[in-house]
């Protein structure tokens, strides 16, 4: 493989590396049994492993690696089938804006370098390893089935040492690619990062237990479990994400919150990180906000038809307030982004107040809650009056204070979107009035409410038929409907055997008309507004559910979990009822 075994001798001794006593050692026995100098070396402990890759590396003029576990995208390494990789003597690593690198143990060789770039269709960058190392790999990661607990079991607990304290000194990372030459723990964070943003999660849970630590992501609203490392590194990756996220690393007795943008995957995103002391240590988490996903069109979030319009109609106006409701996670940050998106040109200004930025839009001006020193939504709103504003969001509603200066800021020449938590559209004018705000400012200042919610979408690729129970037929109002197919995922390895991939909007609208704007003027129930709505014709949210089935792209079960029969429930004060919290 690489020159004669005297000549690799002399340079290591020339270099310092070894002594004239252990070179001569080392020839004696290659002599008496055969095998390669270098091996007789690290056997004999005269050299590290990866100090002979690194000296034979340099001899080709090409990089030396010892290949371990976080070094290799699964998903790259698969791009060569495992045949064909063990053929070329060849194990792909990763791969970085358009460059491929790969460990091979002849990385001198045209033929395989030119097979490589046939293979892969593009550049090829060669390291060197040795041939038992890639062998090893090339049986884990090229198996028919790989899995992460797979490669998690031979991280040595030494390793944990190590990586925590280069944790505490790793300065704050930017660029996933550049950490690629890391510890088995930053290894082990930019894996769960990189699987998580691949399979489209929204958040990553790491959480202390007694045996191990459980790292989960959560997709279409569902966790999911994804790695289970040794117990022994938790404390390693509590670290490690606290540094990345410009944390306290030392403070493990107190809440903390951290952000940061960095480039995984050749694309860019935001990490808001979240750590909780618990019994058993910190319990991370971690918000993905990925604005490569983040659809600015109404008719991609399943706004259609009347809704729509409705929508629309409401943002032409040049002022009056606009609102937003529905519990936690259901989708009520992006529809307010696509509300932006919309409005947004040089002949407007466009102030947003938030708790926190989740993304940043060209052309806004953000505002981010700093509660800490005072600057809460109603000082940052009154404060932006001054501004000269055509357009404010306000993150959200969550006090009388809030409440009453958007509603003025609406009724003095602006337009102010928001959102509140309660379950629908009647409900947004109940919390009002709980709130302390009269009913003639909120007729006179309020163009409309959406209520919305997430459904998961059955799975295209396992999509099947079935009949729904009797029983849950009956309690939708679809009895007589027993003989006919339904759809539903049937599970399959792209969902994960959920059944569901990808979510999409529910939407109620209720535009606030001159009779609307009369009976909240009167303070009327919210049965009577309810009443009069369903005179017009208006649907509910379970009722535009209902369509999501009907056109198979979601099941019966799935909108009975998100949606509620129409007046039904008792509401927390704050308008949410407990089974929609984490929806």
């Amino acid at each position: 493989m690489i020159g004669s075994g005297a000549k690799l001798g002399e340079q290591l001794v020339s270099d310092g590396v070894i002594t004239p006593e252990q070179l001569a050692e080392a020839l004696s026995k290659q002599q008496a049994d055969g095998g390669r100098l270098g091996k007789r070396l690290v056997e004999q402990g005269a050299l590290s492993t990866v100090a002979l890759v690194s000296a034979l590396g340099s001899r080709l003029g090409v990089p030396g690696c010892v290949l371990r576990h976080g070094l290799i995208d699964p998903k790259v390494a698969k791009l060569l089938e495992k045949e064909e990789a063990e053929r070329l003597k060849a194990l792909p690593l990763f791969k970085v804006r358009g460059v491929l690198t790969v460990a091979m143990v002849e990385p001198q060789s045209v033929p395989t370098l030119d097979r490589l770039r046939q293979l892969a269709g593009c550049t090829i960058r060669p390291v060197l390893a040795m041939e038992e190392n890639i062998s090893e790999f090339q049986r884990k990661y090229l198996a028919a089935e790989v899995t992460v607990d797979a490669f998690l079991a031979s991280i040595e607990e030494s390793d944990v040492e190590i990586a925590d304290q280069e944790a505490i000194d790793e300065g704050p990372v930017t660029d996933l690619d550049k950490m690629i030459d890391g510890s088995p723990v930053i290894n082990l964070v930019n894996l769960a990062i990189l699987t998580a943003l691949r399979e489209g999660a929204s958040d990553i849970h790491i959480e202390p237990e007694r045996d191990a630590t459980h790292i989960r992501h959560r997709v279409d609203g569902t966790l999911r479990k994804m790695m289970t490392p040794p117990r022994a590194m938790h404390a390693a990756l509590a670290s490690r994400i606290k540094v990345i996220g410009r944390m306290d690393i030392s403070e493990k007795r107190l809440p903390q919150e951290g952000r940061v943008h960095l480039v995984a995957d050749g694309r860019e995103i935001d990490l808001r990180v979240s750590s909780m002391p618990t019994v058993l240590g910190e319990k991370i988490v971690i918000r993905i906000l990925d604005k490569s996903n983040l659809s600015f069109e109404l008719e991609s979030l399943g706004v259609r038809g009347e809704d729509r319009s409705g929508i629309e109609g409401m943002l032409r106006s040049p002022y009056g307030l606009v609102l937003v409701t529905g519990p936690t996670g259901s989708g009520k940050t992006t529809t307010l982004y696509s509300a932006l998106d919309l409005l947004r040109n040089e002949a407007v200004n466009l102030v947003t107040v938030e708790d926190p930025v989740e993304y940043q839009l060209s052309g806004v001006n953000q505002i981010q809650v700093n509660e800490g020193v005072g600057l809460t939504f109603a000082r940052a709103l009154r404060s932006i009056l001054r501004q000269d504003p055509d357009i404010i969001m306000v993150g959200e509603i969550r006090d009388e204070d809030t409440a009453r200066v958007a509603v003025q800021a609406a009724l003095t020449g602006h337009l102010v979107l928001s959102t509140l938590h309660t379950n629908d559209c009647p409900g947004g004018v109940s919390r009002l009035l709980d709130m302390g705000i009269e009913p003639y400012l909120i007729a006179s200042a309020t163009l409309g409410f959406v209520a919305q919610r997430l459904a998961r979408q059955v799975c295209p690729s396992c999509d099947t038929s079935y009949y729904p129970g009797a029983e849950l037929l009956e309690s939708v109002g679809w009895e007589h409907r027993t003989n006919e197919l339904f759809h539903r995922g049937e599970g399959c390895r792209a969902c994960h055997n959920s059944g569901f991939r990808g979510r999409i909007g529910i939407y109620e609208v209720m535009v606030v008309d001159p009779e609307i704007r009369r009976l909240i003027q009167k303070s009327s129930s919210e049965a009577d507004l309810r009443l009069y709505l369903a005179e017009t014709g208006w649907r509910t949210l379970r009722e535009k559910a209902l369509d999501l089935v009907e056109r198979g792209e979601s099941t019966l079960e799935e909108v009975l979990r998100v949606t509620r029969a129409e007046g039904a429930g008792a509401c927390s004060p704050s308008g949410v009822q407990a089974e929609d919290v984490n929806l």
